[in-house]
Formats: C-alpha cells, sequence, structure tokens
C-alpha cells in the first residue's frame, strides 16, 4: 500500500499550519516534541488546540521557544543563522531516520531562494526570520511528521495569494514576499482579495520540496482528512489549509489503470509552435507528450504529436489539440498501462539532499532515477556538471538503506 497526500488550501500555507494539518490528521504531537527536543533546546515544544475558523472546526499549532541568551521571555529572535549552522545544529540531533534529509532539502532550496533574491550564493545567505528557533521547529516537525504518516508522494493544490505589503529583517517588502515569488515558479495559485501574506517562505518552501506529483492518481482511496487553521483572521474566508491522505492499493507485483492516447499527424505547423505545444499539455495534466519525425503523404516530412493521460482528461486535451494545431482529426484509443510500484526517498550527498524515485517490480527495487529538478538546482548552486550531482545521487541511492 504506497500514499500519497495532497495538500488544499483557501487561506494560504505557513509552517504551523502544515504542522497543524498534519496534526490533525493524526500525527501525535508528543512525538514531535521528542523529536524537536533532540535539537538541544530545552524550551523548543508544540501546543496543539482543536479550534474553530469560521464554523469549521481543525487544529491550530503555537510553537514554543526560547533561544538561549535572547532577550526577554519568549524571545525567538536568535542571532541570523546560516546554512551551515543550521545543517550543523539538524545533522549533531541525531533526528529520525530520514528527517535530517527532508528537512535539510527545504533549507537548501529555502537558501537557493533567497541566494536568487539578494544576488549571492546559498552559503552565504543569512536567514532571518526562518533561521530562528520557531521557524526551524516548524520545518523540522513538518518533515517529522511527514516521515511518520510514511508518504510516498506529494501533490498540492493551487495556493491563495495575497497582496499588499509584509515587514520583515530586510524592511517592507511586497506580498508576496520576493523569496516566497522564487519558491512558488512553477506551482499553481490563485488570486485572493486578502490584504495579507497568505503563504510564507516556509510554507512555500516545504510545500515547493516535498511535492512530487500534480494530483493523487486515479484509484486513489480517501483515508484521511487533516485541517490546519492559521492564527491570522481573514476577511472572506476561513484561515484554513486542508490535508487529504490517500491510499493507493497494490495490485500484485504493479500498478494497472487504464491510459488515454491521442495521437494526430501535423505536416502544416513551424516547429516553433509544436515546441510550445508540448508544455501546453503538460501543464493541462497530460502524463507525457512528445513528437516523432514521420513521412507523410505526397512525401512531405511532418510530425506524429502523442499525448498520454488520464481518461477523464479527454475533453480538456482534445480542445487544446484542436485549438493549437491545424489538425482536423485526432486518434483516440484507450489501453492499459502497468505501473511499477514507486517511493520518493531523499538521499544525502556532498553536494546537497537529492530526491530519489525508486520503482519496485514483485516488491524488488529494479530502478532508481534522481529528480532532474533537485540535480539542477544542487549543479547550479555549486557551480559544477549536471552530471557530477546526477551520479553522486546515483552512488547516493545504491548504498541508501531506505532505497534498498
Amino acid at each position: 500500500m504506497t500514499r500519497h497526500l495532497h495538500f488544499d488550501s483557501v487561506g494560504g500555507a505557513s509552517g504551523d499550519m502544515l504542522l497543524a494539518a498534519l496534526i490533525d490528521l493524526g500525527v501525535p504531537v508528543e512525538g514531535l516534541n521528542d523529536t524537536l527536543a533532540r535539537l538541544g533546546t530545552a524550551e523548543l515544544k508544540l501546543h496543539a488546540d482543536a479550534t474553530q475558523d469560521r464554523g469549521l472546526r481543525g487544529t491550530r499549532v503555537t510553537v514554543h521557544a526560547h533561544e538561549a541568551g535572547a532577550h526577554g521571555q519568549g524571545d525567538n529572535h536568535a542571532p541570523h543563522r546560516g546554512l551551515k549552522e543550521i545543517r550543523r545544529l539538524i545533522e549533531a540531533a541525531g533526528l529520525p531516520a530520514g528527517v535530517p534529509a527532508r528537512a535539510l532539502a527545504v533549507f537548501a532550496r529555502l537558501a537557493e531562494a533567497e541566494a536568487k533574491v539578494h544576488g549571492t550564493t546559498p552559503e552565504q545567505i543569512h536567514f532571518h526570520e526562518v533561521g530562528a528557533l520557531d521557524a526551524i521547529a516548524d520545518i523540522v516537525g513538518a518533515c517529522a511528521a511527514l516521515e511518520l504518516l510514511q508518504v510516498n508522494a506529494v501533490s498540492v493544490g493551487p495556493l491563495p495569494l495575497g497582496h499588499g505589503t509584509v515587514n520583515c529583517a530586510h524592511g517592507v517588502l511586497p506580498v508576496p514576499a520576493p523569496a516566497t515569488v522564487v519558491l512558488l515558479n512553477g506551482m499553481a495559485t490563485a488570486q485572493a482579495d486578502e490584504p495579507f501574506e497568505m503563504v510564507t517562505p516556509t510554507g512555500a518552501a516545504l510545500l515547493s520540496t516535498w511535492r512530487t506529483a500534480e494530483a493523487p492518481p486515479d484509484g486513489a482511496r480517501l483515508a484521511g482528512c487533516g485541517v490546519g487553521l492559521g492564527h491570522r483572521a481573514l476577511r472572506g474566508r476561513p484561515n484554513l489549509l486542508r490535508a487529504l491522505l490517500f491510499e493507493i492499493p497494490e495490485a500484485g507485483a504493479a500498478a494497472k489503470d487504464t491510459c488515454l492516447v491521442l495521437e494526430t499527424n501535423i505536416d502544416d505547423m513551424t516547429p516553433e509552435l509544436i515546441g510550445a505545444l508540448i508544455p501546453s499539455l503538460l501543464k493541462a495534466g497530460a502524463w507525457d507528450a512528445f513528437v516523432t519525425p514521420v513521412q507523410m503523404k505526397k512525401q512531405r516530412p511532418g510530425a506524429l504529436v502523442t499525448v498520454l493521460a488520464a481518461p477523464s482528461l479527454r475533453e480538456a486535451l482534445l480542445d487544446l489539440l484542436f485549438r493549437e494545431t491545424p489538425t482536423f482529426g485526432v486518434r483516440e484509443r484507450l489501453c492499459s498501462r502497468t505501473m511499477l510500484d514507486r517511493r520518493i526517498e531523499t538521499v544525502a550527498t556532498s553536494y546537497g539532499p537529492v530526491r530519489i524515485k525508486v520503482g519496485l517490480w514483485h516488491g524488488e527495487v529494479v530502478t532508481r532515477a534522481p529528480e532532474y529538478d533537485d540535480c539542477l538546482a544542487r549543479a547550479e548552486a555549486c557551480g559544477i556538471a549536471v552530471r557530477t550531482i546526477y551520479e553522486a545521487a546515483c552512488a547516493a541511492a545504491v548504498v541508501c538503506p531506505a532505497c534498498a
């Protein structure tokens, strides 16, 4: 049985809201507090309350943190930590298996976003709000909760974005904050008439790092729902983030489903427009879309466009093909598809954490593939070849016990 977690938001996303949703889903807060205690700070604790927002029940989480040497009771504004300091803190904590790699991947992604905003390198970034203990608790606690739920894949629905400004260590910044914009690049969003920061950098970093799929797969069975509530009262909606847990039953050696195949031959369309068509099909939800060179009638060179998708997307993809190409007809057929059981693992390399897709056949690992986006991000951050990161991730995956 594999598990898929889908996040659905009407009130945005922050570290404490993600924690609250996962606790509401059934993760014991006592276990998370035991994990956070390993960071070496006695005064770091989560408190979860059952409450309501606009008549909807959920859980709200408060992080109680007191930084050693800080001024004032409950003051968690410590000297700003860099990525190296946070890495040392997490690696020395003796956290449960899987948690350090997940948490460090989130901080690495956050450092890359901040570095891009400020025109520097990830190692030179000193986190301000995100470097405080409460934010570290959000990230480490959320990653620990994800491990406890034994989730294999994560998808994220459109995230609502507010407007206006926010005050932070760098002064007054526009909403969404610059780092949040970088982190949400490529993710679905929705505009909301709320003059607040609805998606925080911490929430964006967690979701963009965890996301491995566009949506729960067909045939997934809903197994649970957790509702996390934020602390701010919004003007026209509940400040709510929902976590839906799905289970995908095993089908013998592998999962099976029905695949829709759409095909059309084109010989009167410029290559530039064909090139633009493929990303549009993928953005519309196709599992895959590709072009094959073919020789057509009257000896004209042409292109065979093939689209693979869930049958439920038939109308949307046909509409796109007819509107974006000059074709007069599209062939279609349904076929059975057998898939390897898969899971996502994160391995540690000397260049940073990289996610690995692990494929299983009859319960045996038969293939491992590093996530290209992770390899590319590590390569750009370190200034080395993508191939170097890819090979390092492959080597780490082979010796990683979690991937065996």
